[in-house]
This record gives structure tokens, sequence and C-alpha cells, in this order.
């Protein structure tokens, strides 16, 4: 089993510090990491500046990327959160996803307990949650930038068809038997919630922390294409049973939901962990040679790799995004991975967080 080589201090602007708190995702692309905090509506650019004195692996140079710049979304303004929960970069593209999920309201101590039970009988939506995009990725200087198009290779910003109600996923899901009716539950009581995304050419896979069916973990693969009549709008293709605009996997991951996805070469690696508002085991599977095949999987645990067990705090450090990070071919793969609810433990000074860093065998 794989263990914890080194850490990754994660450096912020002093006007982004509370970034640090709650990162949801990661994804490199050459010598910068990308990551996003699950509240806002930004993508994060650090660059990597190699080990410090002690060894931690140094990203900072910090620069923000508001998604409204890049993107038209439904509610365009800066405190309507996407819940980004999903990044993944291929073919000058970085694609990103919210959790298309809905939220319950919390219970809080100040509060009387009638106050509380209404709000815990109150559900909403927050219709940035419902993002699936791409937008072009440009190389400038030593760094890399977004673009809204790239006038040389004609690449553009596009985004799934949708609204601040749903799109093209959520309106697919409504007519499925299977998965419909956990589209009105919120995602921490176990309904459908997006929380991982993985590129495989013109495919993209969704992975859900819930549903959790009988033990069950949920991936979706979907072909997003352009839409005939728009440059910035995507479309589903029709690629499951029935005509379907997706198709279904289920994998037993020992009762875990998808926390978050990454392809290494053939494989699939997915970061598993608790459903619903729980702390508990989190585990990365490997899957070799996953999504061969166009047809519709259930994958059983003896067709899995258990290659990671990653550490999990009791009401905080949640393990919810990771990445390939180079560290050299004679030491190995290496895995890096990001956490929600920091423990206070992993943060440095006002500005910086730790990351873990693993090689995985």
């Amino acid at each position: 089993m794989s263990e914890r080589i080194n850490v990754v201090i994660l450096s912020f602007a002093p006007a982004f510090a509370a970034l640090r708190d709650g990162l949801s995702v990661a994804q490199r692309i050459g010598d910068t990491l990308w990551v996003a905090n699950d509240e806002a509506t930004s993508l994060e650019r650090l660059k990597i500046q190699g080990a410090a004195p002690g060894g931690a692996v140094i990203c900072a140079e910090h620069q923000s990327f508001s998604l409204m710049e890049y993107l038209d979304l439904p509610i365009p303004e800066p405190d309507a959160e996407i819940d980004i929960e999903g990044l993944a970069y291929d073919d000058g593209y970085l694609w990103v996803v919210g959790s298309h999920s809905l939220k319950r309201k919390k219970a809080e101590p100040d509060k009387p307990a009638q106050k509380n039970i209404k709000r815990l009988s109150t559900v909403e939506a927050d219709g940035n949650r419902f993002l699936l995009a791409r937008i072009p990725v440009v190389r400038q200087g030593d760094s890399y930038e977004l673009a809204r198009a790239v006038d040389a290779d004609g690449r553009t910003a596009a985004q799934l068809r949708g609204n601040a109600l749903g799109n093209d996923l959520t309106w697919e899901i409504a007519k499925d038997d299977q998965l419909r009716d956990f589209l009105p539950i919120p995602g921490k009581d176990n309904g459908f919630d997006i929380e991982g995304m993985a590129v495989i050419g013109s495919r993209l896979l969704l992975g859900l922390r819930g549903p959790v069916l009988r033990g069950w973990a949920v991936l979706l693969e979907i072909e997003p294409e352009l839409n005939d009549d728009s440059s910035e709008t995507l479309v589903l293709k029709k690629i499951g049973p029935q005509g379907r605009r997706y198709r279904k996997h289920f994998f037993a991951l020992n009762g875990l939901g998808v926390r978050d996805l990454c392809v290494s070469g053939d494989d699939l690696l997915i970061l598993a962990g608790p459903t619903m508002d729980l702390d508990g085991p989190v585990t990365v599977f490997r899957w070799r040679g996953g999504f061969a095949s166009d047809e519709e999987l259930v994958v059983f645990a003896e067709q899995l790799e258990r290659v990671l067990e990653v550490p999990f705090g009791q009401g905080d450090d949640h393990a919810e995004g990771m990445c390939l990070f180079d560290v050299g071919e004679e030491a190995g793969e290496g895995l890096l991975i990001v956490y929600d609810a920091v423990a206070p433990r992993r943060k440095q000074g006002d500005l910086s967080v730790e990351g873990d860093l693993f090689i995985l065998k």
C-alpha cells in the first residue's frame, strides 16, 4: 500500500486566503497547478516552484480566474457558488463541472429548535451548480492562461445547454427509472451529486458521490459535442442504450461514493469516500485498462486494486481532489490529494495550506 512521501504547500494571494479552507479539485498542467474552492466561482492557478528547505514542494504566484469572464453562468454573481467538484485537462481544454446537487440548510447551535427544524426542511437549488463546461488553455511565456476564444486554432469556451434549474444532463436523468428519484434529494442526503470528472478521448466520466445504491457507486459517461447552432453551447450525443445520452457504470467501492477521478495511462484512478455528511474511510482504487469498451459495465471489487488509504479527520480533512503530480521517473508515479474542511494542522501562516503527495505502487 502506498504511503505519503511529501507535502505540497499551496500559497494564495492575501485577498484569496480563505480559499485554502475548502479545496475540492486539483489539476496539474505543466508547471502550474489549478485548484478551486467549492464555494467560489473561480479557478486558481499556482506555479510549481520546486522544493523548499526540508523538501516540501512549493506552489505559489497565485492568480485567480473568474469563470464569469469565460462562461455565461446562470447566476452571474461572484457569491453565487458553482460548487466546483470536477476538473480535468485534455487536448488544450480545461473541463470544469459543478455538483449538480441540491442542498439542505444546516441547523445552527445559536438558533431555537423550531427555527432549526424549519432550516432542516428547506431545500435549495443554486443555479450555477448545473455547470459543465470547457475553457481553452493557452501558453503565455512560462505559464498557462485561460481564454474565451483562441483565434489561432478556433478553440472556444463552451458549456452544456442549460439554465438555473438544470441542464441537458439532469433533464436526461429525469427520465431514468433508476436515478430520477434522487434528483430532488440534496447531495448530503445521498441525493444526486457529481464529485469527480475524467476525460478519455471525446468522452467525460462523471463520478457520483451519491446516490450509492446498495453499496454500488455510479459513474456516468457522456460525450459532449458542439451544438450545430452555436460555438459556445454543448449538447450530449446519444451513446447509451435506447438512444440515451449517457451510459451508467456501477462500481463496488465498499459502500463508498466517488470523490474524484483521474486517468493514469490506460487506467482509471478513483478517489472514494463516504456519501452523505459522514466522516470515514477514504481509498484510492485503480481500475486497470478501464473503459476500453462502449458497453455499460458493472465492476466488482475483485476487478479493482486498492492502492492507497488516505488520511481523514473527524469533522475535518475531507479528501476531495486529486491529480497526477510528477516526481521524477525514478521515484514513481506521484499523486497529489487536497482537502476540503481542512484541518488546522495543515495551515501554514495566514496564506498557505498543505496537500499530501503520495507515490503510487
